[in-house]
């Protein structure tokens, strides 16, 4: 089991990496940080004259990366001293009104000051960068990372010195046909470090994860396990609960792993009473800090159990966008914002699409009591027969699974949204589906599918990937991309599999303030008589367990593009980008209301 368990959560290298990069820290926010976030220089490079020469052969030197102090007895034609700052965490497209529609390479720069230690390591941390990004210190490669959505770090030990240093990060975030996401998605590529930098200072030999979760097989127990970034044999290291009362020492075997089992009855966390714990991982000479809860979800025929009673999912699909300023969310206060929405409108559940969100969303929905839906940005089509486009998605998964694996308000891991029916398409999916339980089998395994269109108003859901989920999901856009409003009434559903459904995302689209006739498109009467038709149709599902409408607020998407109406805004928000509500979302409120008196 020991080794079961090291197999499920050890990292995984894909692909070329630098020597330098390592597994993640886990709960980054509760090491000892120097936080790197604020005003960054910035140097937009749409020819990559930084990064290559001429004939295209990358600098050895002479590059942007180099950060030299510009004179005038050298040719040198850059200079980060003199340029524009942006604000980092961010955005540029939001930031740099020039940059609106950019994608391309950016490069930014930060001084800092650093005390050199002996028995200390500097980690050099992103929470995310999109998308492909290289990172130097003082001059030097400190690695790549590519995806746009999970975090990477780096031991950038032996790159620092003592006093001044600088980091210089070139991101690009053009769109290629073998990426994860591919090229054509519909929502805003959004450019830059979008979320926190830290440089975390590190015991030489530190606690590099963790897990605490409820027993799987044994009622009554918490078990775990924590492992040291080395083949460390015979270290001390504890486990505390205070509230719990319990402190548990173990020691390290010679991989450098702890494992522990310890009697106890949490109060179990729900979303009426979303208790967390104070936990403390110890060892002499550092303390992690995590608040934890503990349940059990599972599926029972069609029935999501939450804690071992039926639970219906209330749901809203949200994207990482913030709220009233239009640009890439990332902190406290967005989520705060986003969440509380959702908590107004009724909700249980988030799905949090179509990528991983940052630690803050996850965190604050999860002391909401909001249950979550993480997915990986395996969206529409993909290069399913390419293997670097597989071990991309993969490491995304991984990353995923691997940052949240405490956090119980996390049920479902989705590994793909609307993908088209075929051969590879199931085999790539599948592969991604037994890996995401070999990595995590405390929670539940879904994606968004498609149903079969059908004249004769029988709509059929099938798809190759029912056998490798726990929960049969699927999108459907009745009233807005097939049929009317009024041909709700008439349609009936055919879900061939004893598992539990959610209607993923349906919706339409409305200009908040535009008002007209319930029968014509885009007016707030048009997506209210929508949901009313809708949620009707959906108490004659059979099976069905949770509903994420399409979705909490307007974003900005380079797919919508009808003047005075969209203007670069996907509309089916129930919320305004300006914070306002639809009259749709009130349609919403009240059958959630419903359905929490039903199934209480």
């Amino acid at each position: 089991m020991r080794k079961i368990i090291m197999l499920c959560f050890a990292f995984l290298v894909f692909g070329k990496t630098m020597a330098q990069e390592i597994p993640l820290l886990s709960n980054i926010s509760s090491r000892n940080n120097i936080n790197l976030n604020g005003k960054w220089s910035y140097i937009v490079d749409p020819l990559e004259n930084g990064y290559y020469d001429y004939r295209l052969v990358p600098l050895k030197d002479n590059g942007f990366f180099e950060n030299k102090k510009f004179n005038t007895t050298d040719l040198t034609e850059y200079n980060f001293a003199t340029s524009a700052t942006m604000d980092i965490p961010s955005d540029w497209n939001s930031k740099d009104q020039r940059l609106f529609f950019y994608e391309g390479t950016v490069w930014f720069q930060k001084d800092f000051n650093y005390k050199k230690d002996a028995q200390t390591k500097g980690i050099l941390h992103f929470g995310a960068v999109n998308y492909d990004a290289k990172v130097y210190v003082n001059g030097k490669l400190a690695g790549n990372h590519v995806g746009g959505y999970t975090p990477f770090n780096f031991d950038v030990t032996n790159l620092l010195v003592d006093g001044n240093n600088f980091v210089v990060v070139k991101v690009d975030n053009k769109r290629h046909k073998d990426n994860v996401p591919t090229v054509n998605m519909d929502w805003w590529n959004y450019g830059g470090i979008t979320r926190d930098v830290t440089l975390a200072q590190v015991p030489n030999t530190y606690v590099e994860d963790y897990l605490v979760q409820l027993d799987k097989k044994e009622k009554g127990k918490i078990s775990g396990w924590i492992k040291l970034n080395s083949e460390t044999a015979n270290q001390s290291l504890s486990v505390s609960i205070p509230e719990l009362k319990i402190k548990k020492i173990i020691t390290t075997d010679s991989k450098g792993f702890a494992y522990f089992e310890i009697k106890a009855n949490p109060v179990l966390w729900t979303p009426e009473k979303p208790k967390l714990y104070d936990v403390v991982i110890s060892k002499a000479d550092e303390n992690i800090n995590d608040k934890i809860g503990f349940r059990t979800i599972e599926t029972k025929g069609k029935e999501i159990l939450l804690n071992g009673k039926k639970v219906f999912l209330r749901g809203i699909s949200i994207h990482e966008e913030a709220p009233f300023r239009s640009g890439r969310a990332w902190s406290q206060e967005d989520a705060i914002t986003l969440l509380t929405w959702a908590k107004e409108l009724g909700c249980n559940y988030v799905r949090l699409a179509h990528y991983p969100h940052n630690e803050n969303m996850v965190k604050e929905a999860e002391k909401m009591g909001l249950m979550i839906w993480s997915e990986v940005p395996v969206y529409w089509t993909i290069s399913w027969t390419n293997p670097d486009t597989y071990a991309n998605a993969e490491r995304q998964l991984h990353d995923m699974i691997y940052r949240d694996k405490n956090r119980c308000g996390i049920v479902i891991w989705s590994i793909a949204n609307e993908t088209p029916h075929g051969d590879d398409r199931d085999l790539f999916l599948s592969k991604l589906a037994k890996y995401a339980r070999s990595q995590d089998n405390s929670r539940l395994i879904s994606m968004a599918m498609e149903v079969t269109k059908s004249s004769n108003n029988i709509n059929t859901l099938q798809d190759n990937m029912n056998e490798y989920v726990d929960i049969v999901s699927f999108n459907q856009y009745l009233g807005w991309y097939r049929g009317t409003n009024e041909s709700c009434k008439d349609m009936q559903w055919v879900i061939p599999y004893n598992k539990p459904v959610i209607i993923s995302e349906f919706g339409g689209e409305a200009l908040q303030g535009l008002h007209g006739d319930k029968k014509e498109r885009w007016n707030e009467e048009y997506q209210e008589e929508l949901y009313i038709q809708n949620t009707q149709m959906f108490n004659r599902i059979e099976g069905l367990a949770g509903v994420s409408p399409w979705i909490l607020v307007d974003f900005r998407s380079p797919r919508r593009q009808l003047s005075n109406i969209q203007d670069f805004f996907n509309r089916k928000g129930l919320i305004s980008s300006n914070g306002i509500k639809k009259k749709a979302f009130y349609v919403m409120k009240d059958w959630y209301a419903q359905k929490e008196e039903e199934y209480k």
